[in-house]
């Protein structure tokens, strides 16, 4: 016979064995269970009280004997509706364990104008609560044209996304057109500052575009490094000039 189903429903091989044995044997003593599973007394006395546990086995008392007997294996029905009912009331703690777990991490590298241009994208539509970058320089017009970037924050805006900047005094003209945007916040540091590479947080995302001659740009979702670089950008936030 192919018990394999009672094992997954959480009997071990030897209470299999015990069940089994009763079944055959009817009413039955604890020493003739022994004699005819061959198993050894401490399991046999284990297992029958765990099967009397579980309504799988019943017993009565001849004088101080135990006389033990399988119930019905129909009544593996209650037995397995037990089960799903004591799953059931674990089932929302599980799901809440589920919702406090670390979310999922992942990190990427995209090559190119066009990798950029994606990694933006998907910024501005990670459904954080705000934008905030830093870094950058003329060379960030170079390489992808004013025009695109005017474009990318009338798509932001379009998201209701309001963002905060910090910008190098290089590139106040193009910060100054930006800034006539609604839901824009721009401040400046010295020009000294001026970057190859501009970092953008959102949400649990991070992303560092670095602006050579072959563009290319990092992208991570990880909440604990979203945090870092945010505290990061609220320093330069306050350091920064209107």
């Amino acid at each position: 016979m192919d018990t394999e189903i009672l094992e997954e429903l959480g009997l071990t091989r030897t209470e299999i064995k015990i069940y089994l044995v009763l079944l055959e044997l009817g009413s039955s003593s604890a020493g003739a269970i022994l004699e005819k599973s061959k198993l050894p007394n401490s399991t046999v006395h284990r297992d029958l009280n765990s099967l009397i546990e579980s309504g799988l086995v019943n017993f009565i008392l001849e004088g101080k004997r135990k006389i033990y007997q399988a119930t019905n294996p129909m009544h593996f029905f209650s037995f397995i509706e037990e089960k799903k009912r004591k799953f059931e009331e674990i089932l929302p703690g599980l799901k809440e364990k589920q919702k406090r777990a670390v979310k999922e991490e992942f990190a990427s590298v995209y090559k190119g104008i066009r990798g950029i241009k994606e990694v933006y994208s998907i910024m501005i539509n990670a459904g954080g609560k705000e934008y905030n970058t830093f870094g950058g320089g003329p060379i960030t017009s170079e390489i992808m044209s004013f025009t695109w970037w005017l474009n990318l924050h009338k798509r932001r805006i379009a998201n209701k996304l309001p963002s905060r900047q910090v910008f190098d005094e290089s590139v106040r003209k193009g910060g100054k057109e930006i800034a006539k945007n609604p839901l824009t916040k721009i401040r400046y540091v010295d020009k000294d500052f001026a970057q190859f590479q501009e970092t953008i947080i959102v949400g649990d995302f991070v992303a560092i575009a670095v602006f050579s001659d072959n563009p290319y740009a990092f992208l991570i979702k990880d909440k604990n490094v979203a945090d870092s670089y945010k505290k990061y950008f609220e320093l330069l936030w306050k350091i920064a000039k209107e």
